[in-house]
């Protein structure tokens, strides 16, 4: 019998997959499955795998009769079979990349099975079928539960260790996989699903600092460029220890220096053109620049010069995530705005941004990075450098985005800055017409109260200037002003009052 299935299992080569699926032969196939006579499971576990490879048809029949079940049953029972274990294997590698094979896997136990594998594998072939199969059922969110509760981020951890130091060629490439397949863990899914990104940056991290306690070596994070990790890796290293403690993880990388690392990758990548780490890279200094503790040390570190070759790119996607970054860096920090407001690079860059028009939204973030620069700013250095690159006017123009909380933005970064220094500001100010289009903002009933608030507040900061007072009483917005005091929104009343009190010259 084992003989007659062993002739099977030759014949079902590519000419012949159609004829053993019409002729039911899988039907046939599927129980020998169950046999505890291992010779014969090996015979019909290799014809399956012949007939379901690279056919996407019989792959999804074969899913369809219970199959997956029956594969999973093998890596059970047989786990010390490496014949078995590798049919079995092979025949998740082919099947697993399709949504009923993930669906039919998720209400087995395939992840504990796969952990043994991982443990048990001694042959660099074994791991990468391992992390083939892996990879494909970590896109699956209920599979990806089961995999970190199974234990994988702990075993990829300790591979990740194992091989640390190696220059073998096979050594590296698990290395990528294995560090891929990390990544892959941290994303999250489809649901954004924090809490098995925090437990798999968790178990990732535990395992990691406890190899370093135990064996007294070198932190693992500065082997880094030892490990010849996948920059998918390295970009995902924020997302690996954030979700724990966003203020002591931050303050730990930058002192086992993974920020020059990030910054190191970016720079290469920007030389190769590899537009897709570009914004990886990007997204993880962001996420490092969200922490107060972070921004000043950032810029310390010379981010703002380290990312300026970025302003040369053209990639839309890259130029989105590198106005976003710098955002970031700006918000709430009066230093960091104004080593970026003085940077005559970025400000030209910026300003060629604000004048493009386009469907990516870098128009948009450019602007509204400027506003936040002067938002933030205390300096009238940066007020006067914006204004020498003349983005004051695209400020002006943010006043009438379609957008509040754009608008809100502008609005309250031109009343600050008018505030720090309003006589560099003033003629920019009249040939924009910015009073008129304050006024406009008051009179139109489909302003949103928050913007009809801002705009008096900069209205109250523009009447310090004889020139611009003027324009404020030749537009007769005292008329205005006088309506919205019996307007609905109480907080629109009360700046309508002190408005008009400052502009009859009574505070």
């Amino acid at each position: 019998m084992a003989q007659a299935w062993h002739s099977l299992s030759l014949i079902c080569a590519e000419e012949m997959k159609r004829p053993c699926i019409e002729a039911d032969l899988v039907l046939t196939l599927i129980p020998l499955l169950e046999s505890t006579d291992q010779e014969m499971l090996l015979h019909a576990g290799r014809a399956i795998g012949r007939i379901c490879y690279d056919n996407r048809d019989l792959q999804e029949e074969l899913v369809k009769v219970g199959v997956i079940p029956s594969l999973v049953r093998i890596l059970t029972d047989y786990a010390e079979s490496e014949p078995l274990v590798h049919v079995a294997l092979l025949a998740l590698y082919n099947l697993a990349d399709l949504d009923s094979a993930k669906e039919a896997l998720s209400m087995t136990k395939v992840a504990e099975q796969l952990v043994k594998q991982l443990r048990r594998a001694e042959s660099h072939e074994r791991l990468e079928i391992v992390f083939e199969v892996l990879q494909a059922l970590a896109e699956n969110d209920a599979l990806k539960v089961q995999l970190v509760d199974a234990g994988v981020p702990e075993v990829l951890s300790e591979i990740l260790l194992r091989l640390q130091g190696s220059s073998q060629a096979e050594d590296t490439c698990i290395v990528k996989a294995a560090s891929d397949l990390i990544v892959s863990l941290l994303l999250g899914g489809k649901k954004g699903n924090l809490k098995v990104v925090k437990k798999s940056a968790k178990t990732i991290l535990l395992t990691l600092a406890r190899h370093e306690n135990s064996q007294g070596k070198t932190p693992w994070m500065l082997n880094l460029p030892h490990l010849s990790l996948s920059p998918c890796f390295l970009t995902s290293l924020p997302c690996l220890v954030l979700p724990l403690s966003p203020d002591g993880n931050c303050l730990r990388m930058f002192q086992l220096g993974v920020i020059h690392q990030l910054l190191d990758l970016l720079e290469k990548q920007v030389q190769s053109g590899d537009t897709s780490v570009q914004q990886a890279a990007l997204s993880a200094l962001q996420s490092l620049a969200v922490p107060v503790v972070s921004k000043v040390q950032l810029l310390e570190e010379g981010i703002a010069e380290r990312i300026e070759a970025l302003l040369r790119s053209e990639s839309p996607p890259v130029q989105f995530k590198l106005l976003g970054t710098l955002r970031m860096l700006a918000d709430g920090q009066a230093d960091a705005a104004e080593i970026l407001g003085q940077d005559p690079l970025l400000l030209n860059r910026l300003v060629q941004w604000c004048s493009v028009s386009d469907p990516s939204g870098i128009c948009g973030e450019a602007n509204r990075l400027l506003a936040s620069i002067l938002h933030h700013n205390r300096s009238q250095e940066v007020v006067k450098a914006i204004q020498a690159a003349q983005g004051v006017k695209h400020l002006v123009s943010m006043t009438t985005s379609e957008h509040a909380a754009m608008q809100n933005e502008a609005l309250t970064a031109l009343a600050i800055a008018s505030a720090i220094d309003l006589e560099t500001l003033e003629e920019s100010f009249k040939e924009s017409q910015l009073v008129q289009g304050l006024h406009k903002l008051l009179r139109d009933d489909n302003t949103s109260p928050e913007v009809k608030y801002n705009s008096m507040g900069l209205l109250c900061r523009l009447l310090n200037s004889g020139d611009l007072r003027q324009e404020i009483e030749k537009d007769k917005i005292k008329d205005t002003l006088e309506q919205l005091c019996s307007h609905s929104n109480a907080n629109v009343v009360k700046e309508a009052i002190t408005t008009l009190e400052a502009l009859r010259g009574e505070t």
